[in-house]
């Protein structure tokens, strides 16, 4: 009989050993798995407080490269006018030089 009670006391103790481990070995806390999403959405924040300062700053440059390319823009139209009024005088100034040629001095 002692034999037996020494089984029963050693099947009750892996019983309770087994129970254990595999009560105690997969489970996270709720404290645990708290502590590790408030430091992934800490860095989470970090990375779009950094995205947005980028994106603002793309837009600022976006925008000055839009002015920039109005008022170039603007010069070549400008440039192109005053083109086409030389253009328009080169012949009337090449008939006074015509006429000036022709003349004799006075003298």
């Amino acid at each position: 009989m002692p034999q037996a009670t020494f089984r029963s006391s050693a099947i009750k103790i892996a019983a309770v050993l087994i129970l254990g481990g595999v009560g105690l070995s997969g489970c996270a806390t709720e404290k645990y798995v708290n502590e590790q999403i408030a430091t992934v959405n800490s860095r989470v924040d970090g990375v779009d407080a950094k995205a947005t300062a980028a994106q603002q700053r793309a837009d600022a440059a976006a925008a000055a490269a839009q002015q920039a390319q109005s008022a170039a823009d603007a010069a070549a139209a400008s440039a192109n006018n005053a083109n086409q009024r030389l253009d328009a005088l080169t012949p009337r100034v090449d008939s006074i030089e015509q006429k000036m040629v022709k003349r004799r001095p006075r003298g």
